[in-house]
């Protein structure tokens, strides 16, 4: 991918190695059913890590859509683009981020683009969702509208998941990029609204997944339009980020923590629906392509 020539954007808000900022007690506040923990504890034996890495935060991301109460923020940091590689390149991302939705977002759906920082941390912060930790992964918060990240999930993707690259490190921080457009389109809100009042956790679940592949779809709405502004994809970059979607599909982490999966208790998709949806932006660029509630 390429990147290197990118302006670096300056909604970076860098908290590495700021111990002031890690969030004191507890984990998260966001709460998972037994049965979703018991697929967690199963598939983190099989893998020896922390199973949360692998799905992205479904502690906050469940605070999120069951609709918690908002948690204490740590005060921000000035805002700067990072100095250090991993820095350049994140911030670079975001630029590219920004700049694609700026004009897309209002062009194909009327609404105004509003970026969300991106908060680098290291091992644990505060979040207006409730303690991010580095075993969650990448996500993002609609309380503050900022994208948490701790940047040894990318060496985790490579080591543990099989993924790694530079354009899949950029789908995953389009993804959080994405959820980010679902909030300022409303949707979070109406599938906040959807979950309370679901029958189900099944129910509640399905809702989880449909809000996840929109995030993935979107993910490549961002690829294709940066592709055709300034030819950001290589050859071989599609090809890595399509792995990276179903490495983290449900079905594949349930199947190798214990054996087979249960479609009812999946949060972020199956791996065809991961990957189906990031090809179905790629291909279209276009948001109404993304519907993923209407199927």
């Amino acid at each position: 991918m390429r990147w290197e020539d990118f302006r670096r954007s300056e909604n970076v808000e860098d908290r590495r190695g700021d111990t002031q900022y890690a969030g004191g007690g507890g984990g998260s506040s966001g709460h998972l059913g037994i049965g979703a923990m018991i697929i967690l504890g199963l598939i983190g034996y099989a893998f020896g890590i922390d199973p949360r890495l692998l799905i992205g935060g479904a502690e906050l991301v469940s605070n999120v859509t069951s609709g918690s109460g908002k948690q204490q923020t740590a005060p921000s940091k000035p805002m700067g683009a990072p100095n250090d590689q991993m820095g350049h390149f994140v911030s670079a991302v975001l630029a590219e981020n920004e700049d694609v939705w700026k004009e897309v977002l209002p062009a194909q759906t009327g609404v105004r683009f509003v970026p969300a920082p991106v908060v680098l941390f290291q091992g644990g912060t505060r979040s207006g969702c409730g303690i991010a930790q580095s075993a969650m992964g990448p996500f993002y918060c609609p309380e503050d509208r900022k994208i948490y990240l701790d940047t040894a999930f990318f060496k985790d993707m490579q080591k543990r998941l099989g993924g790694g690259g530079d354009f899949a490190y950029a789908y995953v921080i389009s993804h959080e990029m994405g959820h980010h457009v679902q909030n300022l389109l409303g949707i979070l809100p109406k599938a906040q609204a959807a979950q309370q009042n679901a029958g189900s956790k099944a129910q509640a679940n399905a809702i989880s997944v449909r809000v996840e592949l929109q995030a993935d779809c979107l993910a490549g709405v961002w690829a294709a339009n940066a592709h055709q502004k300034w030819q950001v994809i290589e050859e071989g970059d599609v090809e890595k980020a399509m792995a990276t979607a179903q490495a983290i599909g449900d079905d594949r982490l349930q199947k190798s923590g214990r054996g087979y999966a249960v479609p009812d208790s999946f949060t972020h998709g199956s791996s065809a629906q991961r990957v189906q949806w990031l090809e179905r932006g790629l291909q279209s660029g276009k948001v109404s392509a993304c519907n993923t509630f209407g199927q």
